[in-house]
């Protein structure tokens, strides 16, 4: 039985003051940690970077000092949950992880802490808290009053609608099923209404009481440009704005993915693929140097990236359009959780709008779905295609209103926009004539050799130089025309369908054919660039305030903390974060008193920590 610490001792801001170092709750952090402290349920929509792990380790601290036993965290991240029970160990609270990558003579070593009831928190997959061994454990804990709270993180894996369904969510309903009066708090970072409805019916959340924070990211730089040579357009992104700093480039293939990386590193840059294909110690080893090592550029699928706990991510890159918003949002969100300026960059074309479509109409799920789908992807190409800010059509999706953000690449420099409809117009009755002519279809490229008037071998030998639209758009370049026919696609009027991307219009042309609709489209425009003044290549950036002797004092605490992490086997950021480095380098406290008084610096830290620092801090 654990010991049961005295009223003081237990109080949610007690401990986030003692254990974690910080003097107050932000946002809706207090209303979610006393309610669930309190032993009811709770759904937690939070952003990443927003404070979600502090909303259960706080109560599971605070119940175990009651008294009340273990929290089982579910989550299905083994990164996840190394880093966390990493940095809880570090500030002195006792946690644990069961997965794959353990011994036998851990694992027994891990439930015999967890069965005594002296463990704080235990990190499961959902796979071994639904398995019966496990379950019979837990209901060994349950009688004898040691089971504390259910922390299901990620819940968004139990939504089919959601972006990353996973199977072994849906049997976590059990849980209410076998211990209905143990608390449940479920978390996430995404989900739109579809996805909330199916949380709460799938985990039986109906009696929780739902959290929704703002999902804004101020501190997020929202950037989207139309492709042309992506690659050499990443790398001038990333050398003129970024070099030195961490980043993850996300692409759609494993191909893509191993292919930029080898061409990013014929650049000079310092870049790891990642995707489910390597062999797992490959994939582990570039993890694992991606979270300790300075400067380095992931590039990956989007197997990458959830739970991992990285605050100095500068930057997120995609060379191919997501599926969706939510997956767009949680995939940008994994870039500067520290608070520090960060940006989210993406370059999209044609092809992506196709293939995107393409593979919602040839999946083989149920209509329903794919109706569901389709309306997140028009979202998504409405974000993209927008001429108005960017943040404010984001945040809109999930529910939230908001005023123009003035940081998104469309508030900084607003795109050019033209009356595309006498083009649109034309582009759409070209398609109606390749049907009317020979009752074929064709795709993009032989329609813009039409459309300029380009007497190619396939124009002659279909006889398309005699429609009365061939070469009505010489007056527009090839890219304009594909930037015309993006967009068209994107607003719904005309589908690319089968192997080879064919265009058929669909019923909403008609009325854009008869000029019942005005069309305003997006020029391209690539996005402003951000000076990074004082920043040596290679080399990660310091917070802008500090200079002089302060900038001095923060290189010291850094080569400092890369040693305490060698020797820990840490990644830097759980020994302390930028941020706490960068405060304690202004305000260079002298005594531990002052050092304590650091925002991320607990109790725990500062006896371990209190006296080198002092020392490296030292006039």
């Amino acid at each position: 039985m654990p010991p049961v610490s005295d009223d003081s001792s237990r109080s949610p801001l007690a401990i986030l003051q003692e254990v974690f170092g910080y003097t107050a709750f932000r946002g809706q952090q207090q209303a979610i940690v006393d309610h669930v402290t309190a032993g009811h349920d709770a759904l937690v929509l939070m952003p990443t970077g927003g404070g979600k792990s502090l909303c259960y380790q706080v109560p599971a601290i605070a119940r175990h000092r009651a008294g009340k036993g273990v929290t089982i965290v579910v989550s299905p991240l083994i990164a996840l949950m190394h880093d966390q029970v990493g940095a809880l160990e570090e500030v002195g609270v006792h946690a644990a992880f069961l997965n794959s990558t353990l011994s036998l003579e851990d694992t027994q070593r891990i439930e015999r802490e967890m069965m005594a009831g002296r463990m704080v928190m235990l990190y499961a997959a959902p796979e071994r808290v639904t398995n019966l061994r496990f379950q019979a454990q837990l209901a060994s804990l349950h009688e004898r009053g040691l089971l504390s709270l259910f922390a299901i993180d990620e819940a968004h894996c139990v939504s089919q609608w959601g972006h990353d369904f996973r199977e072994d969510y849906l049997q976590l309903s059990m849980l209410h099923e076998r211990f209905p009066d143990v608390p449940r708090l479920a978390l996430t970072a995404t989900a739109d209404d579809h996805t909330r409805a199916d949380m709460i019916e799938r985990l039986q959340l109906q009696d929780a009481r739902v959290f929704i924070s703002s999902f804004d990211r101020p501190n997020i730089r929202y950037t989207l440009v139309e492709k042309d040579n992506p690659r050499q357009q990443l790398l001038r992104f990333i050398r003129d704005e970024h070099d030195g700093d961490a980043g993850i480039v996300y692409c759609q293939s494993r191909r893509k993915v191993e292919e930029t990386a080898d061409w990013l590193n014929q650049q000079g840059l310092t870049a790891l693929p990642y995707h489910a294909g390597l062999d797992a110690k490959v994939r582990q080893r570039h993890q694992d140097r991606f979270l300790r090592e300075d400067g380095i550029v992931m590039v990956a699928t989007v197997a990458f990236g959830m739970g991992i706990d990285k605050p100095d991510v500068r930057f997120v890159a995609h060379l191919d359009l997501p599926k969706n918003i939510e997956g767009y949002y949680q995939e940008t969100g994994r870039a500067g959780r520290d608070g520090g300026d960060a940006d989210a960059w993406l370059t999209y074309g044609l092809a992506d709008v196709v293939n995107q479509r393409r593979m919602i109409d040839e999946s083989p799920a149920a209509d329903d779905f794919k109706r569901i789908q389709r309306g997140k992807l028009d979202a998504l190409l409405a974000l993209a295609e927008a001429h108005d800010c960017r943040r404010v059509r984001l945040l809109s999706y999930f529910g939230e209103e908001s005023q123009p953000c003035g940081n998104c690449d469309n508030c900084l420099r607003p795109p050019a926009t033209w009356d595309g409809t006498d083009a649109a117009r034309k582009l759409l009755s070209c398609i109606y004539r390749f049907w009317q002519h020979g009752q074929q279809r064709f795709g993009a490229g032989h329609l813009i050799d039409v459309l300029r008037g380009k007497e190619t071998d396939k124009v002659q030998q279909y006889g398309h130089q005699s429609l009365s639209t061939f070469g009505v758009g010489a007056d527009l370049s090839e890219n304009q025309w594909r930037a015309v026919l993006r967009q068209l696609i994107a607003l719904g009027h005309v589908v690319a369908e089968g192997e080879y991307n064919t265009l058929a219009l669909t019923e909403s042309a008609r009325a854009v054919l008869k000029g019942e609709v005005q069309l305003t489209l997006r020029e391209a425009a690539e996005a402003p660039r951000r000076s990074k003044a004082g920043k040596g290549a290679g080399k990660p950036a310091a917070p802008a305030d500090l200079t002089g002797d302060a900038l001095a004092r923060f290189a010291d605490l850094r080569a400092w903390r890369a040693e305490v992490a060698r020797e820990h086997n840490l990644p830097a950021y759980i020994v302390f974060n930028d941020a706490t480095l960068a405060d304690m380098a202004r305000v260079a406290p002298q005594t531990l008193g002052e050092l304590g008084q650091i925002s991320g610096v607990g109790v725990k830290k500062l006896q371990a920590y209190g006296e080198q620092i002092l020392r490296v801090l030292k006039p």
